[in-house]
C-alpha cells in the first residue's frame, strides 16, 4: 500500500478499522439486471460499514426512471466514464506526478498482458485509465480496499487499480460469463492478485478452482446471495383467472432461454391449455422473441411486460402460478429466490449453481436445459397437480428462509469482510 493512501486513511478510519470501509467497483451501477448489488450494499451500510460507490458507465436508465432509492445511490456513485477526458488527463497527471513507480508497474502490466496483440494493448490502455481514476477517488475518499462486483471488465480495471495503488483487492464471481473466456478476462491473473474471492455459489467456486493452483483455493469462499423475505412475501392472486399464468423474469438474452419458453406456451396452447407467458425484461433478444411470438397461432398468449423496476416487480409475481427460468447458462439467479420468497412454484434447468437453490421435486422442479420436451411436461404436472403446486411452493419459500434471507446472508459476508480485509 503506497504511503499517501495509508496515511490518509488511518486517521479517520481506525474506529470503524479497515476492513469497515470499503470501495465496491461495478461496470453499471445502479441497474436493473444487478438489484442484488444495490441490495448488498445498502444491507452493509445498515450494519454499520462505509460503502462508497464507483460505476465505470451511468445508470442503465434515466434519473427519472429510476426508483428513489437508486436516484439516490447514482447520486452518491462515482461514475467514470462520466468525468471523460478531463477526467481521465487529471488522472494520469496526479499518478504520474504522485506516484511514477506505480504508474509505471500499472504500463508495464498493460503490456505483459497484451502480449503482441494490439487490440487487447488498447483495451488494457483504457483499463489502466480507469484505473487511475478509481484509484484517485479512492484516496480522495481514504478507501484502501477495493471490492469488484462480477470477475469480468470492472474486475479488470480493479486488478489496474491494485497494481498501481497497492490497494487490497477482492471481487464476488457469479458466472457464468466470466468462464466463457479466462484467458482473455485474465481470470487466472485475478485470482492471483486477490485476497479472496467471494462466490455466490459451490459451483462458481469450483470453476474457479478449476483455474488456479490448489495454494490459491484459500482465497475462495462462498457467500450465497438472498432476498429480504418480508418484502418478498406471498401475496393473494388477483380474480378471476382466465388462463395459467406463467413468468419469466430476466434480461432478453439467448442465455436465458426465452425463445424455448415460447415453443413451450405455444406447444401448451395446441394441446387446448389455457396459458398465458408473461416476460419481463428487456434485451437483445427483444425483436426476435417478438417476432417469434408474433407468428403463434395464439400470438395473445405472449406478453411483453417491458422492464420493471423493484417497486413494481412484486406485483407482477404476484400473478403468476408458476415461475418459469429455461436458462441455458447461469450463476444463480436472485429472480428465482425472489419467486420462491413469494410462494410461487419454480421451472427452471439443473445447470451450474442452481440445484443448489432447488432440489428437484422439493422446492421446485429441475429440467435438462434445451429439452423442450420436459420443459413442457414440467410445466403440465404443476398445471394438473394444484396438491404438487402448493406443496413446493410452501417449500419454495422455507427454503428462502432457511438458507437464502438476505440479512443472514448479508451478515455472513460483513464477517467475510472483517476476517479478510487487513490493515
Amino acid at each position: 500500500m503506497p504511503p499517501s493512501i495509508q496515511s490518509e486513511a488511518a486517521g479517520p478510519l481506525q474506529a470503524g478499522g479497515p476492513a469497515r470501509s470499503i470501495a465496491y467497483l461495478s461496470s453499471r451501477y445502479p441497474t436493473l439486471s444487478m438489484t442484488f448489488v444495490l441490495r448488498e450494499v445498502l444491507a452493509l451500510r445498515a450494519l454499520g460499514f462505509r460503502i462508497e460507490t464507483a460505476s465505470i458507465n451511468p445508470p442503465d436508465r434515466p434519473p427519472q426512471k429510476l426508483t428513489p432509492t437508486e436516484r439516490e445511490e447514482a447520486a452518491r456513485t462515482y461514475c467514470v466514464k462520466c468525468h471523460g477526458l478531463l477526467g481521465a488527463a487529471a488522472a494520469h497527471a496526479r499518478t504520474l506526478l504522485g506516484d511514477f513507480i506505480g504508474y509505471l508497474r500499472g504500463v508495464l502490466l498493460a503490456f505483459r498482458l497484451a502480449g503482441l496483440d494490439l487490440h487487447r494493448l488498447l483495451l488494457n490502455l483504457a483499463y489502466f485509465t480507469e484505473a487511475l481514476m478509481v484509484g484517485q477517488w479512492m484516496r480522495r475518499n481514504r478507501q484502501t480496499h477495493l471490492h469488484v462486483h462480477l470477475a469480468s471488465q470492472a474486475a479488470s480495471v480493479g486488478l489496474f487499480t491494485q497494481r498501481v495503488f497497492r490497494v487490497g483487492y477482492s471481487f464476488t464471481v457469479h458466472g457464468p460469463d466470466e468462464f466463457y473466456d479466462t484467458r482473455g478476462q485474465y481470470l487466472a491473473r485475478k485470482i492471483d492478485a486477490a485476497d479472496f474471492i467471494v462466490c455466490v455459489s459451490s459451483y462458481t467456486r469450483s470453476q474457479l478452482m478449476s483455474l488456479s493452483p490448489y495454494k490459491h483455493w484459500g482465497k475462495t469462499i462462498v457467500a450465497h446471495l438472498g432476498v429480504d423475505a418480508m418484502l418478498f412475501s406471498p401475496l393473494p392472486k388477483p380474480l378471476p383467472r382466465e388462463a395459467f399464468e406463467i413468468l419469466c423474469v430476466g434480461r432478453l438474452t439467448p442465455a436465458k432461454g426465452q425463445h424455448l419458453l415460447i415453443d413451450a406456451v405455444d406447444r401448451l396452447t395446441q394441446l387446448g391449455r389455457p396459458v398465458r407467458l408473461h416476460l419481463v425484461g428487456n434485451g437483445p433478444d427483444y425483436d426476435s422473441l417478438r417476432a417469434h411470438a408474433d407468428r403463434l397461432a395464439h400470438s395473445e398468449s405472449v406478453v411483453f411486460e417491458g422492464a420493471v423496476n423493484q417497486d413494481r416487480i412484486r406485483s407482477i409475481y404476484a400473478i403468476a402460478d408458476v415461475f418459469c427460468l429455461p436458462s441455458f447458462a447461469e450463476g444463480l439467479p436472485v429472480v428465482l429466490m425472489e419467486a420462491m420468497s413469494m410462494q410461487i412454484p419454480c421451472v427452471t434447468t439443473s445447470i451450474a449453481g442452481i440445484p443448489e437453490l432447488i432440489r428437484d421435486g422439493i422446492d421446485g422442479l429441475l429440467v435438462a436445459a434445451s429439452d423442450l420436451d420436459a420443459l413442457v411436461d414440467a410445466l403440465v404436472t404443476l398445471m394438473d397437480d394444484e396438491e404438487m403446486r402448493n406443496r413446493i411452493a410452501k417449500t419454495g419459500r422455507t427454503r428462502i428462509l432457511e438458507h437464502y434471507q438476505l440479512a443472514r446472508n448479508i451478515e455472513k459476508l460483513a464477517a467475510i469482510f472483517v476476517e479478510q480485509i487487513k490493515a
